[in-house]
């Protein structure tokens, strides 16, 4: 039986725009016996850059050729950057692929809702049926092609009934809940009283407003009417109801997955797929809510919710506890699989970039930066069978192939900052969409391997300093320098040629030659010089200046590496680019600019040979 595999791109799996759409792609995909990867972070939840780019390389993780198809829930993306990134890969892999919201890319085929009609229809509800003459707006991001739709018709509802729309009021947010907070404060800031509506680009910044609003003190709709946009679950179980619009997420993820079905069996279907959606007049506007929710459906509901957010605080709570101790990953394992056991997870797998004990890998989203050749799984779970892997091709994204089809699997990063330390796989599961406590979990297993990392200080393979051992020991050689006013020496050594050693000789090889130049460099440290695998085939020593009759660190490498090729008997040299800083230490001296520059004359010799060679 010929098994499909599909990758669904989406960000910000907590909010419930999203979920929705999921549990339909996940039932058709389950009926037609298709894999599903879902590729997902939650991105810009701390306003950080830094912590962005660890987190959305996972986007870079998929190679897009080997799916069968691909699904872009890329409306959910705040980014622009980041969304045409993904386009473009997704592009160039050629595969069929299904977008949601965006009639952009001829390439693609859409599945939509007219996002103008309906919003201006809301609005003039609210102008004609209830008299409001003064609005804010909270927004969306204005480069997604939904939030521009929603924001032009509420300012032509306006202008076409004799209002003029206030910039002053429009506030322009990110489609996230606590967006709904930063547009009641950024209104409180701007003096202006209060208005007749606030209008929102979804439910989820509606309700978050709302709420804020009733905390201090306002009614609604008494005092001041909220409308939202999408009918979510709390939307219609809101106090009050909320005003929004409905249109239907349950069933544009099953017709999502049909169509894609239908683009890989070759079959001709049009470009555009335009779904109904209407406004839902309810409590918050000031209308009588006439659609009542079956009570026996909304008690199940609610109390399946509330015991899943019990569950799972109490699960991240014993988690947390346990991880804080762990001082290996070993100890991080333990963890974790009392964790996989509460939540009911079928298949599980934690995969650690292969150095991740020097944590020194960072992986944009931008261009054309991946992750590592190489990944390991020091834990992969299996219907509660333990196994690990030590070493799998990042390509292949699993370190256990699946063997049959109908499989859900999420990829979640994991990262510290900007710091890539690889992802973890939950399959077969719906912790990943229900718990929005999801999110802390990934965080919690990042902070573990950051913790377990900085307690290493050995590099494994070459049995010199890792990166943390290095910055551990360099600074008692620096106060050392500096009481005695002795000039240091800072080298930084970049081995040549390695890519060709793996690609024409193998890994193995690969690591041998790292360990010989580790070796050498070792040999080469006099004193309390220390030498360290700064990351990759990257390396550093530092220590006090060699007395002006001794050779040079430097030159005493290249003969040490000379002498090595002279007898290892491989058919490959081992050699180095190596950049030198010396200089006298003050107490202003910074180390890390001292790295800096050294890595930077070490780049100008790289240059400088390969333009000789």
């Amino acid at each position: 039986m010929l098994i499909r595999n599909v990758a669904v791109i989406v960000s910000g799996m907590d909010e419930e725009y999203p979920y929705h759409i999921i549990r339909g792609i996940n039932k058709v995909a389950s009926d037609n016996f298709i894999n599903i990867s879902y590729f997902t972070a939650y991105g810009n939840i701390a306003g950080n850059k830094k912590a962005d780019i660890g987190e959305l390389g996972i986007y870079n993780l998929p190679d897009y050729s080997t799916f069968d198809g691909v699904i872009l829930i890329t409306n959910t993306f705040s980014d622009p950057d980041l969304r045409e990134t993904i386009v473009k890969k997704v592009k160039k892999a050629g595969v069929p692929t299904v977008i949601f919201e965006n009639k952009d890319h001829e390439e693609f085929y859409d599945i939509s809702i007219d996002n103008y009609a309906v919003m201006k229809l809301l609005v003039e509800h609210l102008i004609h049926e209830h008299n409001k003459k003064v609005f804010n707006f909270v927004s969306g991001p204005l480069t997604n092609p939904e939030a521009r739709d929603r924001l032009n018709a509420f300012k032509d509802a306006l202008s076409e009934n004799g209002i003029t729309p206030d910039e002053r009021r429009i506030f322009y947010a990110g489609f996230k809940s606590y967006d709904g907070i930063r547009a009641v404060d950024d209104f409180l800031s701007s003096g202006l009283p209060l208005p007749d509506a606030f209008v929102c680009a979804n439910d989820s910044m509606a309700l978050t407003l709302m709420s804020m609003l009733q905390r201090m003190g306002y009614r609604v709709p008494e005092d001041v009417i909220v409308t939202g946009f999408d009918h979510t679950f709390n939307a219609r179980n809101s106090s009050p109801v909320l005003t929004t619009v409905r249109r239907p997420l349950y069933h544009s993820g099953i017709r999502a997955l049909e169509l894609l079905i239908d683009l890989m069996n070759n079959e001709q279907r049009p470009h555009h797929t335009l779904l109904d959606a209407e406004p839902v007049f309810a409590e918050s506007c000031g209308c009588i809510y006439e659609e009542t929710e079956d009570i026996i459906e909304f008690k199940r509901n609610t109390y399946q919710r509330m015991e899943r957010t019990y569950t799972s605080v109490h699960m991240l709570n014993r988690l947390i506890a346990s991880l804080s101790s762990a001082n290996s990953v070993d100890e991080c394992v333990g963890s974790l699989e009392q964790m996989l056991k509460t939540i009911g997870c079928e298949k599980f797998a934690l995969c650690l970039i292969s150095d991740w004990e020097n944590t020194y890998h960072t992986l944009g989203y931008e261009g054309d930066s991946y992750y590592p050749e190489f990944m390991t799984a020091p834990l992969v779970w299996d219907k509660e069978m333990v196994s690990s892997v030590p070493n799998f091709p990042s390509s292949q994204l699993m370190p256990e192939p699946l063997s049959s089809g109908g499989n859900i699997s999420y990829y979640l990063p994991l990262n510290f900052g900007d710091r890539c330390l690889g992802y973890i796989i939950m399959t077969n599961c719906d912790f990943p969409i229900y718990s929005l406590l999801c999110h802390t979990m990934t965080l919690s297993i990042s902070y573990a391997i950051e913790h377990v990392s900085k307690l290493n200080e050995l590099d494994p393979l070459c049995k010199i300093y890792n990166r943390n051992g290095f910055l551990r020991n360099a600074e008692q050689i620096y106060h050392n320098c500096l009481a005695d006013g002795s000039d240091i020496t800072l080298a930084f050594v970049d081995l040549d040629g390695l890519k060709f050693i793996n690609d024409t000789y193998g890994h193995q090889e690969g690591d041998y030659a790292l360990r010989l130049a580790a070796e050498a460099m070792n040999s080469c440290c006099k004193g309390d010089m220390i030498c360290a695998r700064f990351g990759g085939d990257e390396f550093i020593a530092f220590g006090k200046k060699d007395t002006d009759d001794d050779p040079t660190f430097e030159e005493r490498l290249t003969a040490k590496l000379s002498e090595v090729n002279g007898r290892h008997g491989k058919p490959y040299d081992v050699s180095a680019s190596i950049g030198t800083i010396d200089c006298k230490i003050t107490k202003d001296t910074d180390v890390q600019e001292l790295i800096r520059q050294a890595d930077s004359k070490m780049y100008a010799n790289k240059k400088s040979k390969k333009r000789y060679s």
